[in-house]
């Protein structure tokens, strides 16, 4: 049975996010739609726009530190409000929002787009359930 999956993908930096959206692709044997959104603030509002259409997510987007405390604000506001989307609606979404101190540790981490797919796929589509 095909899942539907949908790529919530914040493009404020889009040199890291096409680098995670590429490495997310890599994972992805399921055919997936993509929204791009201006910041990851945006990427829970959109999930929940679409948490009925879909049966699972992977939310892609980066956040640097700057010189002011935004960073912390936006970063902890974004994954709790993904995770409280996940465990409420019991829908899996694969995490590849990463959060850096530069846009140098922000490439280098590009491939925690291929590690969302991956957790996503296997929330979605487990390969065993161990029983006793």
């Amino acid at each position: 049975m095909k899942k539907k999956i949908l790529i919530v993908c914040a493009n404020y930096y889009a040199d890291i996010s096409n680098g995670l959206l590429i490495n997310a692709k890599k994972k992805l044997k399921e055919p997936f739609d993509l929204i791009l959104v201006p910041g990851v603030f945006e990427i829970p509002v959109t999930i929940s726009k679409n948490i009925k259409k879909y049966d699972g997510f992977i939310a892609l987007g980066c956040v640097i530190k700057g010189e002011t405390p935004h960073f912390d604000f936006i970063s902890k506001a974004t994954i709790e409000a993904i995770m409280k989307l996940s465990v409420e609606h019991k829908k899996p979404i694969g995490n590849g929002i990463i959060t850096c101190l530069s846009h140098k540790q922000a490439f280098a981490r590009q491939k925690k787009g291929q590690e969302a797919a991956a957790a996503l796929l296997a929330v979605l589509i487990p390969s065993k359930v161990l029983t006793k």
